[in-house]
Order: C-alpha cells, then sequence, then structure tokens
C-alpha cells in the first residue's frame, strides 16, 4: 500500500510537470515546422546584428523553446512537490541538465531531487521570527541550489547524459528489423491502456527523445494514440451488429476526438469488452509503429493528431502507416468480437432493485 502511494505521488508529479510542459513543446515544435516549410529548412540566427529572414526567426525561436524544455520540466515537478520554495532551484537543475546533455530526463530527476531537498530543509532550518519572510523566497530556494547543483554538477549529471547520449545513437543506427521491433513494442505501448499509465511511460520517453533529435517515437506515438479511435470506428462500419447502441454512440464521440489524439473516447467501449478491444488496439498499433520505424517517419511536434501531419518529414508514409495500424485494429475486432446483445444490455441498464425486503421502523 505505502509502495503504491509513492508510485502514485511520483506519477503525479510528473504528470504535472508535463502539463506544464506540453504546451511548450507543442508550439516550439510547430514554430520549428512551419519556419522549415515555408522557409526551405533556413539557418539558424547566429548574427543578430545582420538581417534575417521570418522563416529563420521562426525556427530559432521553436529552437529556444526546445532548449527551454529541461528546466520546465524540473521546475515544474519541483513547484509540485515543494510549492513555490522549489521552483527557482527546479528551473536551474534543469537548465544543468541541458547544459551537460542530460536533457529531459535529467531535468525530470533534478526537479525531483530539488522539490525533495526542499521539503527536507524546511523540517530542519530554522531562523528567528524577523527572518520568517525570507525562508520561501531566499534561504530554502539559495540552499536547495548550492546542494542539488552540486549533486547535479558532480554525482548524477553525468552519468545521466552518458546514458542518454547512448540511447540517442542507439536508436539512430537502427535498421530493419530492429527499427521495426522498437516500433511495434513503443506503438503497442502507446495503444496499451488508452492514454493510461503505460501510454504515459511511452509517451515521456518519446518527449525525451525530441530533445535529443529522434523524431521518430513522437510519429509512432501520434500514430498509436490515433489507431484504437479509428480503428474501432471502421469495425463499427464494417460489422454494426458487433456493437450496441450505447457503443455505437460512444464511437461517434470516440472518432472525432481520435482525429486530436485524444485516444481516452475508446475506454467506455474497452470496459465493456476489454481483452478483445485492448489486443486488436494493441497489435494495429504494433504495425503501425513498426511501419513508422521502416519508413523512416519523423514529427517535430509532439501533439496535434491530423492536424499536424504537414510537419513531418514523411506525411504520406505517416498516412500509410496510421490506414495500416487501423486496417488491421478494425479486422481483428470484427473477427473476434461477437454480435452485441441489445436485449441482455437493455435488461441490465433496465434492471429494477427489489424494495420488497425493506422495512421502515
Amino acid at each position: 500500500m505505502i509502495n503504491e502511494l509513492k508510485l502514485s505521488e511520483l506519477k503525479r508529479h510528473a504528470m504535472t510537470g508535463v502539463s506544464y510542459m506540453l504546451p511548450l513543446v507543442v508550439a516550439s515544435g510547430l514554430l520549428i515546422a512551419i519556419g522549415n516549410i515555408l522557409g526551405n529548412n533556413p539557418a539558424l540566427i547566429s548574427d543578430y546584428k545582420s538581417s534575417y529572414s521570418l522563416w529563420q526567426a521562426s525556427v530559432t525561436l521553436g529552437v529556444y523553446g526546445m532548449q527551454l524544455i529541461p528546466a520546465i520540466m524540473s521546475a515544474a515537478i519541483s513547484y509540485s512537490i515543494a510549492d513555490r520554495p522549489g521552483i527557482a532551484p527546479g528551473l536551474l537543475m534543469g537548465m544543468i541538465a541541458n547544459a551537460i546533455g542530460a536533457g529531459f530526463f535529467g531535468g525530470m530527476l533534478g526537479g525531483y531531487l530539488s522539490g525533495w531537498c526542499v521539503n527536507l530543509l524546511k523540517n530542519f532550518v530554522k531562523v528567528p521570527v524577523w527572518a520568517q519572510a525570507l525562508l520561501p523566497m531566499l534561504i530554502l530556494p539559495l540552499l536547495s541550489s548550492l546542494i542539488i547543483g552540486f549533486i547535479m554538477f558532480f554525482i548524477v549529471g553525468r552519468p545521466i547524459a552518458a546514458v542518454s547520449f547512448e540511447l540517442t545513437t542507439m536508436l539512430q543506427n537502427m535498421q530493419g528489423g530492429s527499427a521495426a521491433l522498437f516500433g511495434a513494442i513503443m506503438g503497442a505501448m502507446a495503444a496499451f491502456d488508452f492514454g493510461g499509465p503505460v501510454n504515459k511511460v511511452a509517451s515521456l520517453f518519446a518527449d525525451g527523445l525530441l530533445l535529443q533529435g529522434v523524431y521518430g517515437p513522437e510519429a509512432i506515438k501520434i500514430c498509436a494514440s490515433m489507431i484504437p479511435p479509428f480503428g474501432i470506428t471502421l469495425s463499427w462500419l464494417i460489422r454494426k451488429k458487433r456493437y450496441s447502441k450505447g457503443e455505437a454512440n460512444n464511437i461517434k464521440i470516440a472518432f472525432p476526438l481520435g482525429i486530436c489524439m485524444i485516444t481516452e473516447g475508446v475506454i467506455p467501449i474497452a470496459a465493456i469488452d476489454p481483452l478483445r478491444v485492448i489486443f486488436s488496439c494493441s497489435v494495429g498499433a504494433a504495425v503501425g509503429g513498426a511501419l513508422i520505424m521502416l519508413f523512416g517517419v519523423e514529427s517535430p511536434v509532439p501533439s496535434g493528431g491530423m492536424f499536424i501531419v504537414p510537419a513531418m518529414n514523411k506525411p504520406v508514409d505517416f498516412l500509410i502507416a496510421l490506414a495500416a495500424g487501423t486496417v488491421i485494429a478494425a479486422v481483428l475486432l470484427t473477427l473476434l468480437k461477437k454480435d452485441a446483445d441489445e436485449n441482455k444490455l437493455l435488461e441490465e441498464e433496465e434492471k429494477e432493485i427489489d424494495l420488497s425486503d425493506i422495512k421502515i421502523n
């Protein structure tokens, strides 16, 4: 029970970081994509005294935004743990992570360490009454920045940077079968629980690699998140008898949500027949993810669904992978699911509660 609570807390703080970080990631990614598409891959601005184009400014601004992501992630996690005194040390640890190459995952670790350090110092640092106002504004941020900054610079930062570099190199060098296997596993994870913990792990992994210049996992995440609602919708169109009227109504909601890369609309349908739906959608997403890696599709933008497909390096190949995964999921659902028993469902929905045994004294 205690371990579950601890894991729940870690996840809550991480999700706070993601919620603060995601708008910056999307805005920065779109700025880079727009500048590259309309400006024909312009160079970054290196000399602000000379002239430069609008598209150079767009790409440069997007790159600056991407460099801020570890700091925003770290500050948000630290804030979630320790409130306002955690913001300054969290920002600084994120800047250290970016500077030494520890990136997204170093920023996450720096955020956790900063927040925990601030909370620990709250219990041990005692000051006179006249200095109480300085505690959250000066003393706690300064001490925690010194302590965790030392740890980041000299103890944990370099190993994380080394692991991040090796992982990036490995993924960039993947070819053929190994790339397809990675894409299949990543796609299945992204679709497995329709926005739940497994999906969040895959999303965090893809977002971290985005900062290292590895854009394939983001394309997998986007594709795999849309395959479940698209696959279920296509299955319903192929054989409507497989779905009850309630499921059909939910599908009409899940499909437009899927266009926006919101997978949670599938949950009410999966709840009725979880094994078949999860299996079919995961297999379809695995196929889509494998094709994404084999085709070399990359997305500089981590969210947005169909609306950001033009920003990808190979939008047509992405759509082929999405269509293949959707068809596989739909065929499996159509073959595995049984026709819905409307009478049974109605009986369960309209079942009356027997009050005859209740006595009122």
